[in-house]
């Protein structure tokens, strides 16, 4: 019996599993903060632009 438990304690392969998840997570949530800045930064571009037109 404490074979078996020595082997769960030591057991590692289910973190690797857990690592590459949370480095899916950070990415996925580093590649949505920027599409919005790149977002917002458009929407203002394209505001200034049709405020020249209206102008026009």
């Amino acid at each position: 019996m404490s074979d078996r438990l020595k082997r769960f304690i030591l057991d590692d392969s289910g973190a690797t599993a857990i690592e590459y998840g949370l480095i899916a997570g950070l990415i996925a949530i580093a590649l949505i903060l920027g599409a919005t800045a790149v977002g917002d930064s458009l929407d203002g571009i394209f505001t200034t632009a049709q405020t020249e037109l209206d102008k026009a």
